[in-house]
Protein backbone atom coordinates (compact mmCIF):
# COMPACT_ATOMS: atom_id res chain seq x y z
CA UNK A 1 0.00 0.00 0.00
CA UNK A 2 1.64 2.88 -0.74
CA UNK A 3 -0.22 5.30 1.40
CA UNK A 4 0.41 4.99 4.95
CA UNK A 5 -1.65 5.70 8.26
CA UNK A 6 0.30 7.77 10.69
CA UNK A 7 -1.39 7.07 13.86
CA UNK A 8 -4.30 4.67 15.09
CA UNK A 9 -7.39 7.10 14.04
CA UNK A 10 -8.39 7.60 17.32
CA UNK A 11 -8.85 11.17 18.60
CA UNK A 12 -8.83 12.51 21.81
CA UNK A 13 -8.82 16.21 20.93
CA UNK A 14 -10.43 19.18 21.88
CA UNK A 15 -13.21 20.75 19.00
CA UNK A 16 -11.13 22.81 16.83
CA UNK A 17 -7.76 21.99 17.62
CA UNK A 18 -5.22 20.83 15.00
CA UNK A 19 -5.56 17.09 14.68
CA UNK A 20 -2.00 16.22 13.95
CA UNK A 21 -0.49 19.27 16.36
CA UNK A 22 2.02 15.94 18.00
CA UNK A 23 2.53 14.20 15.03
CA UNK A 24 3.56 17.59 13.08
CA UNK A 25 7.29 16.94 13.99
CA UNK A 26 7.52 13.17 12.17
CA UNK A 27 9.29 13.13 9.10
CA UNK A 28 6.58 12.88 6.06
CA UNK A 29 8.66 10.21 3.34
CA UNK A 30 10.18 12.34 -0.05
CA UNK A 31 7.85 12.78 -2.48
CA UNK A 32 4.78 12.02 0.17
CA UNK A 33 1.89 15.12 1.31
CA UNK A 34 0.28 14.60 4.76
CA UNK A 35 -3.06 14.72 4.93
CA UNK A 36 -6.03 14.33 7.72
CA UNK A 37 -9.55 13.13 6.81
CA UNK A 38 -12.87 14.23 8.27
CA UNK A 39 -12.28 11.79 11.50
CA UNK A 40 -8.83 12.71 12.19
CA UNK A 41 -7.15 9.96 10.56
CA UNK A 42 -3.02 11.24 9.40
CA UNK A 43 -2.19 9.28 6.12
CA UNK A 44 0.87 10.49 3.54
CA UNK A 45 0.07 10.74 -0.01
CA UNK A 46 2.34 9.67 -2.67
CA UNK A 47 2.25 13.53 -4.86
CA UNK A 48 2.10 11.43 -7.75
CA UNK A 49 -1.57 10.65 -7.15
CA UNK A 50 -2.54 14.73 -6.95
CA UNK A 51 -3.07 14.99 -10.44
CA UNK A 52 -6.01 12.22 -9.86
CA UNK A 53 -9.30 13.71 -11.23
CA UNK A 54 -10.95 12.17 -7.78
CA UNK A 55 -7.94 13.16 -5.37
CA UNK A 56 -8.46 16.64 -7.36
CA UNK A 57 -12.08 17.04 -6.63
CA UNK A 58 -11.02 15.94 -2.67
CA UNK A 59 -8.70 19.03 -2.96
CA UNK A 60 -11.49 20.94 -4.52
CA UNK A 61 -13.69 20.18 -1.39
CA UNK A 62 -11.03 21.29 1.19
CA UNK A 63 -10.50 24.42 -0.26
CA UNK A 64 -14.32 24.71 -0.39
CA UNK A 65 -14.70 24.17 3.27
CA UNK A 66 -11.58 25.28 4.94
CA UNK A 67 -9.89 27.18 2.67
CA UNK A 68 -6.37 27.91 1.12
CA UNK A 69 -4.81 28.92 4.05
CA UNK A 70 -5.25 26.08 6.20
CA UNK A 71 -1.94 25.65 8.42
CA UNK A 72 -0.50 22.67 9.32
CA UNK A 73 -1.55 19.23 7.84
CA UNK A 74 -3.61 19.34 4.71
CA UNK A 75 -7.27 18.40 6.01
CA UNK A 76 -9.98 16.56 3.68
CA UNK A 77 -13.55 16.89 4.25
CA UNK A 78 -14.54 13.42 3.95
CA UNK A 79 -14.54 10.28 5.68
CA UNK A 80 -11.91 8.03 6.11
CA UNK A 81 -13.69 4.94 4.08
CA UNK A 82 -14.61 7.01 1.47
CA UNK A 83 -10.54 8.67 1.34
CA UNK A 84 -9.25 5.76 1.32
CA UNK A 85 -10.94 4.53 -1.60
CA UNK A 86 -10.42 7.47 -3.50
CA UNK A 87 -6.81 6.95 -3.12
CA UNK A 88 -6.86 3.07 -3.51
CA UNK A 89 -8.84 3.70 -6.98
CA UNK A 90 -5.95 6.32 -7.84
CA UNK A 91 -3.12 3.84 -7.13
CA UNK A 92 -4.51 1.44 -9.12
CA UNK A 93 -5.04 4.01 -12.24
CA UNK A 94 -1.84 5.37 -11.41
CA UNK A 95 0.34 1.92 -12.00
Amino acid sequence: MAWRKKNGGESSLSPGASPCRDDEREKVPRGHVPMVTGCGERVVVPVRLLRDPRIAELLDMAAQQYGYGQPGVLRIPCDVGHFHRVVDGALHRAD
